[in-house]
């Protein structure tokens, strides 16, 4: 976090908690100040839909000052109240939607304040199977953290999913866990207030009985302490100890895959593992949870058991010297979906200039590379880049002039400078350390 203003806060504060040894913290609100409030404005997208009042970034900062002053008057005096989120149903693939909560930017603001000042009170205790959402660990952390322990031989997966769970975390022992680090009455309040401002959906407002603030800056922080109790203490502590071989936890929120050197092992956690969840008010889907055997397939067996995370599926291919590794590849149904995002991107953009539309193109190719330009998934990314040139080529036909067929169209398209693919991040590279916050003096 560089930052003039929230590292050597967030420093004092790491060193704060060693220096209590355990203790909650009592008292951490008075370091929310206006200079915290206005590093929070400056790091909040000005992009974002507003929310209920209506009131965006630009607006906000008319009168930047006078509304940071009297917000924190109102925190201070613990007369903040908590706006409702604005709920929207976003549409899925499956015909589905997905609901998406709109928080006020002032409400926006607070949360990314809070979070800066109360994040290294967790990160001191998350343990290093978690991901998501943390500073200076990534996506790609994760899938690189899980292909080292399946290419070590921890063979035997349990795959996790929890069904709906930022919507289904119970408040109480949500906020137990908040307040058994950080007694500090005023931050807790602010924690009572965005669980229960509940959603404005049509104009009716709906109450929030459990999960987290949707759409809510501080809402994967609070996702990733409950999962923490639940999920990443219980396996460090108690069943570690109990396995007759080792395991790897690797969890991306609420997205978590556990490898086992030793199939006993993982029939064993498999067989406690949704009575646990269950006695945190949680779910785990019946279909998507499941433990599999990934040993390397035998001669005759075909290519194995496959399994996805984080847009990638886990497979065993032939190395160069044809002994079989661990490989990963962009998954099928993510392929799908971001090639029809494409075309109805080229069916509604079609008519204008050819060069804007390969430029904007150009740009969805590289992002898309960006992410899935890993170890092994050179191919993938070559068959995504051919799918955007078959859809982009379809719907340029139709624009009333005369087909183009192939060999013309790559006569036209070798004009405009295209993507160089390349692999991005390989599995292979030595984990970076993390550094959480160098020696300051306390006071």
């Amino acid at each position: 976090m560089k930052s003039s203003i929230v590292t050597p806060l967030r420093h004092w504060i790491t060193q704060l908690i060693e220096h209590r040894a355990g203790r909650p913290l009592s008292s951490i609100h008075h370091k929310m100040d206006v200079w915290l409030l206005l590093e929070a404005h400056r790091l909040l997208e000005s992009k974002k839909a507003p929310g209920i009042d209506g009131v965006s970034k630009e607006d906000y900062a008319r009168n930047l000052q006078g509304n940071l002053v009297g917000l924190l008057s109102r925190v201070r005096g613990q007369t903040y109240r908590a706006p409702a989120v604005r709920r929207v149903e976003i549409p899925k693939p499956d015909g589905k939607t997905r609901p998406l909560g709109v928080p006020t930017y002032e409400d926006k603001l607070l949360q990314k304040a809070f979070v800066l000042l109360v994040e290294p009170v967790f990160e001191r205790e998350f343990h290093e199977g978690s991901y998501g959402y943390r500073p200076g660990k990534t996506q790609h952390d994760a899938i690189s953290a899980l292909h080292g322990a399946l290419s070590a031989g921890n063979h035997y997966v349990v795959e996790l999913d929890i069904k709906g769970y930022f919507d289904s975390i119970p408040h109480k022992e949500l906020r137990k866990m908040f307040s058994d680090r950080i007694t500090d009455g005023v931050m807790n309040r602010l924690i009572l207030g965005w669980l229960k401002a509940g959603v404005m959906k049509e104009g009716d407002w709906q109450a929030s009985d459990s999960g987290t603030p949707q759409g809510g800056v501080v809402s994967p922080l609070l996702a990733n302490l409950y999962l923490h109790e639940v999920l990443d203490q219980w396996v460090q502590e108690q069943v570690k100890p109990v396995l007759k071989g080792g395991v790897k936890l690797v969890r991306y929120a609420d997205d978590a895959v556990l490898s086992f050197s030793l199939e006993e092992d993982a029939r064993r956690f498999y067989a406690v593992l949704g009575k646990r969840f269950e006695r945190y008010g949680l779910k785990l889907h019946p279909e998507k949870t499941r433990l599999l055997d990934f040993r390397p397939p035998a001669r005759g067996e075909g290519k194995g058991q496959t399994f996805s995370f984080l847009g990638f599926t886990f497979y065993w291919g032939k190395s160069r010297k044809g002994q079989w590794i661990v490989k990963v590849k962009t998954e099928a149904k993510r392929m799908r979906r971001k090639l029809k995002e494409v075309g109805e991107w080229c069916r509604e953009n079609r008519h204008k200039p050819q060069a804007w539309q390969q430029a904007q193109l150009r740009r969805k190719v590289e992002g898309h590379s960006q992410y899935y330009g890993v170890s092994h998934n050179l191919e993938a990314l070559k068959r995504f880049e051919s799918g955007v040139q078959w859809v982009w080529r379809k719907w340029m036909n139709r624009r009333g002039s005369r087909p183009i067929n192939w060999e013309q169209w790559r006569s036209r398209v070798r004009n405009y400078p295209w993507v160089k693919l390349r692999i991005v991040h390989s599995l292979w590279a030595m984990p970076k350390k993390r550094q959480l916050e160098p020696e300051l003096p306390l006071w």
